[in-house]
């Protein structure tokens, strides 16, 4: 286990373990919607995830919480791209856009981008286009439904085996599109068309996954599967994301999404140590 630093080049090593600090520049995402909505504040919260140790910034202007109303392209760009843009200028770090729109990726690549982070796993028009000219490596997030409706009521067959049928059929498209393997990170997609119960089995089974032998993001960040397991409300979910955090790197996942950045390096690090010190 290595744990990567700010100013380190993006990582599709599994072995070692990257902090994705999240920065919503939205006004009506779950946790911190209309907190960093304006660049001068979207930089001072990226300066402290950078300096608490993140390796990633996670930069997205549409919200896909549940029930989260669509946003036209325009307004998508007019928040994040300016965004990356100063980012990428005043900091060596690497961004992730945040996106499941075509041209917001295209747009973002221009601009700086290094990571292509979709929750659509490249399912919208001309999104595989994209990212298949381009030579960045893109997340692909499972999800059943869509945000408004994803929560309603979802249903599988197999959650495990439903999941990786869903990523063995987007890792294909990809192929199909020039996107090699070796550019794909699979995430799961805790709390995405998922009930509580079914998003702990998922992070029970996490190492599952391992057969695709490609890096797994984790974001389990504040979200309500915490919240309702413990009766939390969103300020009061650090413990839960933590204990989370490190149950998903235990399972092998090796970039962790999260809102709380130092305190998750600092339990990270501690894991770290005792993986080290094992005999």
């Amino acid at each position: 286990m290595n744990i990567l630093s700010p100013g380190t080049p993006l990582s599709l090593n599994r072995q070692d373990i990257q902090v994705m600090g999240i920065l919503n520049v939205t006004p009506d995402s779950f946790s911190d919607g209309g907190q960093f909505a304006s660049i001068d504040n979207a930089l001072k919260q990226a300066e402290q995830m950078i300096e608490q140790g993140a390796s990633i910034i996670d930069i997205g202007g549409e919200s896909t919480r549940p029930g989260a109303a669509d946003v036209l392209v325009e307004e998508e760009l007019s928040r994040t791209i300016p965004v990356i843009k100063a980012i990428k200028q005043r900091f060596n770090i690497n961004v992730s856009i945040d996106t499941s729109k075509a041209q917001v990726m295209a747009e973002a690549i221009a601009a700086g981008a290094d990571l292509i982070n979709d929750v659509r796993a490249l399912q919208e028009p001309g999104c595989l286009e994209i990212v298949g000219q381009s030579s960045l490596p893109v997340c692909l997030m499972h999800m059943q439904g869509q945000p408004r409706t994803m929560q309603h009521n979802p249903q599988y067959q197999d959650l495990i085996g439903d999941i990786k049928q869903f990523f063995e059929q987007r890792i294909e498209d990809c192929h199909e599109h020039g996107i090699e393997k070796e550019r794909i990170i699979l995430d799961p997609g805790f709390g995405f068309g998922k009930t509580v119960e079914q998003n702990y089995r998922l992070l029970a089974n996490l190492t599952c996954f391992d057969d695709f032998n490609m890096p797994i993001l984790s974001g389990t960040s504040r979200k309500s599967m915490i919240g309702k397991l413990l009766e939390r409300d969103i300020e009061q979910r650090l413990a839960g994301s933590l204990t989370t955090a490190l149950l998903a790197v235990e399972r092998g996942a090796s970039i962790i999404r999260v809102h709380d950045v130092q305190e998750t390096m600092d339990a990270i690090k501690i894991l770290q140590i005792t993986h080290q010190l094992t005999n």
